[in-house]
């Protein structure tokens, strides 16, 4: 299926978005999550279903000033 992660088109065969941030080789435990607009707590990412046309973003901790 086909969603947009980031901002990019990305073709994956994850189902859901824990399996997404595994997939994409994310630091689950470090990264906050989105789904069309909406925050997906860490908790809930293995209960949430990826759907065509999704708009994922993933964030992840910056260091410096």
């Amino acid at each position: 299926m086909q969603i947009d992660l980031n901002g990019t088109p990305v073709v994956t065969r994850a189902t859901t978005l824990a399996a997404l941030i595994t997939e994409q080789s994310f630091d689950a435990a470090s990264v906050a999550t989105a789904m069309d607009g909406q925050f997906v707590p860490r908790p809930a990412r293995a209960a949430t279903s990826l759907h065509p046309g999704a708009r994922i973003e993933v964030l992840a901790p910056m260091q410096g000033g």
